[in-house]
């Protein structure tokens, strides 16, 4: 079930008007079985893979809970990234990494089979994945204590509004949440439906208006030339903003109801004036879990200057990965690397010509669309089929 269906105008109301009439203690078992409805309404076995994913790291957690050491919690550690990235792995990597093997073995003259299999993409994996591999790596690390509570967690991983899209919540901030009991109140309903309606009219009204044009232009990118390209990258910077800050509000609003709060996910990315800014701007939840759980695990800033560079570079390819099995979504990352270097590189001249009033004034003039200039650049490659339609359109730009 998504957000923008039929099914979700009849499924919420009746959600929060049972939610709100049943008793506290019965409500968490409630929710629970609304949230694996609302995903069971896309495809009822591909729940199972949650499931899969929450008693295992349900398990992981519990006997970490007991050891003293992180070396000794270190096997369990393991087998939660196991399951959990092998499941993501091979519902969304095989075919990708597969069909490069083929290509490689053709490449050479050699026969390497067929090894594709025909698997469709579970709605939502990449993001619930992620989710639950931040409990068990913050109960490793000591962070948090485990959950003793199965139903809670469970709720935890598959919490209907944010399952399908985000934002990705941190075990810290929402399943303390899941032990509080929260009664009707007439403003944070209010607030929480204007949330939606902002979040439906960003991807109702603006990005489902403009994907057509955009549709159009990046499948027959030998098609269209000059301002028909660049209308169309503009257009999709803004329609994948307004589908994903939409989304996210829509998520935010519809728990806040409830009196749930999720982090804010969106913080006008486009008005940032550096790409490292425009990523304490954007997915929020995304970026901070790459930073979390990647980047300052690789060693962060905290090293020599080329093996921070390189952490980087890593954090951002992976990142581009995360997004889909794709070349051109590892071409995305690269740059979104390689801008956060350079703007490391250049650093100490900035900071010299912001020392000059008249040339810092001008720095400060062309940050913000120099920046949105340099985003909308690289989703080009997000949006382009391939690598070869990237360039085509750059050129015929």
């Amino acid at each position: 079930m998504l957000f923008n269906s039929i099914d979700f105008l009849f499924f919420f109301p009746v959600v929060i008007m049972l939610y709100f009439m049943l008793p506290a203690k019965w409500r968490w078992i409630f929710l629970l079985g609304a949230s694996y409805y609302f995903y069971m309404c896309w495809k009822v076995e591909y729940a199972l893979l949650i499931l899969l994913s929450t008693v295992v790291d349900y398990f992981v957690a519990i006997q970490m809970g007991k050891q003293e050491t992180k070396k000794e919690r270190k096997k369990y550690l393991y087998l939660s990234l196991l399951v959990n990235l092998g499941i993501l792995f091979g519902f969304k990597y095989f075919n990708f990494v597969s069909g490069n093997v083929q290509d490689l073995f053709q490449f050479f003259g050699a026969s390497s089979g067929n090894w594709v299999h025909d698997l469709l993409l579970p709605v939502g994996i990449s993001f619930y994945t992620f989710q639950t591999l931040s409990y068990s790596i913050d109960v490793y690390r000591g962070d948090i204590v485990p959950e003793k509570h199965f139903g809670y967690f469970a709720l935890y991983v598959s919490f209907f509004p944010q399952l399908v899209a985000g934002p990705i919540e941190r075990p810290s901030r929402l399943l303390p949440q899941f032990r509080e009991t929260f009664d009707f109140d007439y403003a944070r309903v209010t607030d929480g439906l204007k949330l939606m309606t902002w979040g439906f009219f960003m991807k109702l009204v603006i990005a489902d208006r403009v994907s057509p044009f955009v549709d159009v232009v990046y499948s027959n990118p030998e098609k269209y030339v000059g301002l028909q390209v660049i209308l169309a990258t503009v257009f999709f910077a803004f329609q994948i903003f307004c589908d994903f800050a939409g989304y996210s509000l829509i998520a935010r609003g519809s728990a806040r109801i409830m009196g749930f709060e999720l982090m804010k996910n969106f913080r006008r990315p486009y008005l940032a004036s550096s790409i490292r800014e425009f990523w304490q701007r954007w997915h929020i939840s995304l970026s901070t879990w790459f930073r979390d759980y990647v980047y300052i695990p690789l060693g962060g800033n905290r090293v020599v200057k080329w093996r921070w560079y390189y952490n980087l570079m890593l954090t951002f390819l992976i990142s581009g990965l995360w997004h889909g099995a794709n070349w051109t979504f590892l071409a995305w990352g690269f740059l979104h690397g390689l801008y956060l270097v350079v703007e490391l590189v250049l650093n100490p001249v900035t900071k010299k010509l912001e020392g000059n009033k008249i040339l810092s004034a001008g720095l400060k003039f062309v940050a913000i669309p120099s920046t949105f200039v340099l985003a909308t650049f690289a989703w080009i490659f997000f949006r382009a089929n391939s690598i070869s339609d990237a360039f085509i359109l750059i050129k015929n730009s």
